[in-house]
């Protein structure tokens, strides 16, 4: 039994209390929340007890839904600026940069990520090269086994490699690492494959991601097979029209509550399904910015029941995986939206709703919730407890401590 004492308790249950003073008695789970430090002492007396530092905050771990790990060594490499640069900079250093980065990067990755209070993850893969590397973390790890491919005649390679790493990743599956799949986009994969995999992610009842209206270039694909995709296609598939359209993509996602990345170019009949197949939406500010893209509508997401997330993305579109730079980013890019409750919408995004999205029983201190915590320290203490949300996100970037089912790991 234990029992972790702070300043400030930043829960972000429903009611997103803020307890002053306060402290929580875990062991892997926890059990009991309190305002009172002396009382929980008396009813557990033999807990070992932990006093955070003056003007400490302690909360959820972070929960990181959506990063690439497989280009972590990307960091004066690629072009930036608008999607279809990037995207030809990547296929043509993608080689260079797989190659640079061994599991040694991958850990120092996933380990910086702990130093930023990121209990949890859900790790897109492409090739599995990462996936050694996020069974060790001592985080959580949502393993995203993703399948890319759009050449017809080429669906039962794609499919063939696509289940070898599923299975390779079920063989590692514990407490702590869970095996997912992962559509890259409707651009790049055949339906037909689309179709074969959401299949085995039925039939094993897996956690589903898909990248989704990330660029204007996919929009005018999808919808006219024209624009700056129109020549890709044509140069390196020998492909002019689109495999696959918006609504039928989304159709092939029916029940199974998947995660859309991005959306930032979805319409109002597409967010719609996204709304009812109680989808949630993954929030990149940082790589839509670098990629060009719009910010995300949050007005008009908030304004419908499709809970967002915010992720960092990978480092291939990103300069950190620093949750805080992210939920700044997003500060400045929605300047329509109250300030506070903003400040608010983030910190829940990027813990209790990640949580959700991936299947894990974390993002939140309540009782019965896995001990996973973080706990930041304020340069002072803030006496409007109003002001907190936006104070942590402006003022923090390192954790102090982190706790993973109540062990105490950084």
């Amino acid at each position: 039994m234990n029992i972790i004492k702070s300043d400030y308790i930043l829960t972000i249950d429903d009611e997103f209390r803020i307890i002053k003073n306060g402290a929580v008695a875990y062991e892997k789970k926890i059990i009991e929340i309190s305002s009172s430090f002396q009382e929980l002492k008396q009813k557990y007396p033999q807990a070992e007890i932990t006093e955070c530092e003056k003007d400490s905050v302690l909360m959820p771990g972070f929960v990181n839904a959506h990063i690439h790990l497989e280009f972590s060594k990307n960091r004066t490499t690629l072009e930036y600026g608008d999607f279809l640069p990037w995207l030809y900079s990547v296929i043509e250093k993608r080689e260079e940069l797989i190659d640079g980065c061994s599991s040694e990067c991958y850990e120092e990755t996933i380990e910086e990520m702990l130093e930023f209070g990121i209990t949890s993850f859900g790790a897109i893969s492409s090739y599995g090269f990462d996936m050694n590397s996020c069974a060790k973390a001592k985080q959580k790890v949502v393993f995203f086994n993703e399948v890319i491919g759009s050449n017809p005649a080429a669906i039962d390679g794609f499919f063939t490699d696509f289940k070898a790493r599923v299975n390779s990743s079920e063989e590692l599956k514990s407490e702590t690492f869970f095996p997912a799949v992962a559509i890259h986009s409707a651009y790049s994969v055949h339906p037909v494959l689309v179709r074969h995999v959401l299949k085995i992610a039925r039939e094993n009842r897996y956690r589903v991601s898909t990248h989704f209206m990330e660029s204007k270039a996919e929009r005018e694909w999808l919808d006219r097979s024209q624009g700056e995709f129109k020549q890709f296609f044509k140069d390196f598939l020998k492909i002019e029209k689109a495999s696959s359209d918006p609504i039928s993509f989304l159709g092939l996602f029916e029940s199974l509550e998947p995660i859309f990345v991005h959306a930032v170019y979805a319409n109002e009949e597409e967010l719609a399904i996204i709304e009812k197949q109680k989808a949630h939406i993954v929030h990149c500010p940082v790589s839509n910015r670098l990629l060009g893209s719009r910010p995300l509508n949050l007005e008009n997401i908030k304004s419908k029941e499709i809970p967002f997330l915010i992720a960092t993305d990978g480092l291939s579109s990103n300069f950190s995986t620093n949750m805080f730079k992210e939920m700044r980013a997003a500060l400045m890019q929605q300047s329509c939206l109250d300030l506070h409750l903003l400040s608010r919408d983030l910190l829940i995004a990027a813990t209790k709703n990640s949580a959700n999205a991936l299947g894990l029983n974390c993002g939140s201190i309540e009782e019965g919730k896995d001990a996973d915590f973080a706990v930041f320290k304020l340069p002072n203490s803030v006496e409007n407890e109003k002001n907190l949300p936006l104070q942590l996100i402006l003022h923090s970037n390192r954790a102090d401590s982190v706790y993973i089912l109540g062990e105490k790991i950084f």
